[in-house]
């Protein structure tokens, strides 16, 4: 996996491009369906936000509570203020993955010790498709960032054929060769590219 995961990346444009989705999430659709199954909009940002500050902090190396919590504790929800916290702690993200020593060393996110680069990799995937998740649950227009779905891609590839991958991700989703970037990446996750509501 060494060679596929980036020695830094910024993390700002995708950390950014999720806010803006987020923001787009009327009140009406937080009980609507997501492609990640008995997950309504209103788990997945709780989600976001949950993972956002595991990685900020991930990268901060302030390890404790929120690095050492499993994602798969308590199914998140988000509580009132989520609109203001959710685009601050995205934009923290952003912030402690852009100083290289986020990327260097090992740092702890949900639980598992984990190399610095390889945490940066699952932070950007994490923005990549539960953007994608938010954006198709929602019915918005969604665009990554093309640096971050590049290094998207080349991480989920890279963890195709790897036996402990079902504990993260959903069985692979065949797609095309042909079929644009962000499909193919999202195949690989486990999720169906023509997913619909």
């Amino acid at each position: 996996m060494g060679s596929t995961t980036p020695t830094t990346l910024d993390l700002g444009p995708q950390a950014l491009i999720v806010a803006r989705l987020a923001e787009g999430v009327g009140e009406e659709q937080l009980d609507a369906p997501t492609p990640c199954p008995e997950c309504a909009v209103h788990n997945m940002l709780g989600h976001l936000l949950g993972l956002a500050t595991a990685f900020r902090d991930a990268g901060r190396k302030d390890l404790g509570v929120t690095t050492d919590t499993s994602p798969t504790t308590a199914v998140p929800d988000i509580e009132p203020g989520w609109r203001e916290a959710l685009p601050r702690v995205l934009d923290e993200l952003a912030e402690a993955w852009r100083d290289p020593a986020a990327w260097t060393g090992e740092t702890r996110a949900g639980g598992v010790t984990l190399p610095g680069a390889v945490a940066g990799a699952v932070a950007t995937d994490e923005l990549v498709i539960h953007g994608w998740d938010l954006a198709r649950a929602t019915g918005q227009e969604y665009e990554p960032d093309a640096a971050a779905l590049r290094a998207t891609y080349e991480f989920l590839l890279a963890a195709a054929d790897d036996p402990s991958r079902g504990d993260i991700f959903g069985p692979i989703v065949p797609v095309p060769d042909d079929a644009p970037l962000l499909d193919r990446a999202v195949g690989l996750s486990g999720r169906d590219p023509g997913w619909k509501s």
